[in-house]
């Protein structure tokens, strides 16, 4: 008996450890996600997860949540380079895939990375920008959660949302049509393509706007992050409220990929090849028309967060 109470003692202790907490008040209130109603159990579910070193596993308390093919992994790798921030390493899709969700907040505690305490803990799924269940799935979570949304010209990440997909057929040695055919139906350009629907921004911005207000969410410029990153990531420094450590010097051209990469410790690294792939050969009619037809998304988008992007 001795020996199992003071392993309940210990096990009591090490999920005091763990200091992320969703920032909500659990309840029965009608309404409330059933994420919100299992917060209060949240210790039940974690498994010991305190390293010796007094590290721990914490709920993210900030998620980089889209957009797809807008930048994300060069993001996350920059934003890495800072000492108080610990990265997931892979997407964890927990509040957008069902049987990752159904599992609870214990199972996604488990996915972080173990952090100190000072340290901030980020994950980032493209995917949950364009997930209708997310936002409030999220706020559920944490309300005073901080995101990063990373977003590039419309038509770019349509281009790069097409060449991401042909290429894991080549791989696969499997056929894969032309962008065309995706793009136009009956001489039109083809509005159910799923890779348009994600550069509709205002769509998914509204969804999240109901549950955040505009200053949680911090709107990184994914093209002008391509080309000159170290301001960019300044001010994301500066919405994290995270000391300024990321310097000029971490950031250099590399003239064979076409891309910035990075410098940490005397340490050179770049983002995997699947990167900065180069687009399709598009007829510029096409194009034009893809431009076009994101013109007035674009205008109400720019309204709706109140700036402008240098977009077509």
């Amino acid at each position: 008996m001795a020996p199992l109470l003071l392993g309940a003692v210990m096990l009591v202790a090490q999920l005091q450890l763990v200091p992320s907490r969703p920032a909500v008040v659990p309840g029965n209130e009608p309404g409330q996600p059933e994420l919100v109603r299992k917060a209060a159990t949240l210790q039940e579910e974690i498994p010991d997860g305190a390293a010796p070193n007094g590290s721990s596993q914490q709920l993210p308390q900030t998620i980089i949540i889209g957009v797809r093919k807008g930048g994300t992994r060069a993001l996350l790798e920059m934003l890495s380079l800072h000492p108080d921030v610990a990265a997931a390493e892979n997407e964890v899709h927990f509040f957008d895939w069902e049987e990752h969700y159904s599992q609870g907040l214990g199972w996604y505690l488990s996915q972080m990375p173990f952090s100190a305490p000072h340290q901030l803990t980020v994950e980032k799924t493209p995917a949950y920008f364009t997930s209708p269940k997310v936002p409030e799935r999220v706020h559920g979570m944490n309300p005073a959660i901080r995101l990063l949304l990373i977003l590039r010209d419309p038509s770019e990440r349509v281009l790069s949302d097409y060449t991401q997909v042909f290429y894991n057929h080549v791989q696969k040695r499997k056929p894969y049509p032309s962008i065309e055919e995706f793009l136009v139906r009956d001489g039109r350009l083809n509005v159910d393509y799923k890779a348009l629907n994600r550069s509709l921004y205002h769509l998914h911005m509204e969804n999240w706007l109901r549950f955040f207000p505009l200053r949680r969410i911090h709107i990184v410029d994914g093209d002008r992050l391509i080309r000159d990153p170290f301001p960019e990531i300044q001010k994301v420094e500066r919405f994290l409220r995270l000391s300024p450590q990321i310097n000029a010097s971490n950031f250099y051209f590399n003239k064979t990929k076409g891309f910035y990469c990075l410098r940490d410790g005397g340490r050179d690294r770049c983002l995997h090849e699947s990167k900065g792939r180069a687009h399709p050969q598009v007829d510029p009619r096409l194009l034009n028309k893809l431009h076009e037809y994101f013109h007035e998304p674009n205008k109400k988008f720019f309204e709706l967060v109140g700036r402008t992007f240098d977009w077509h």
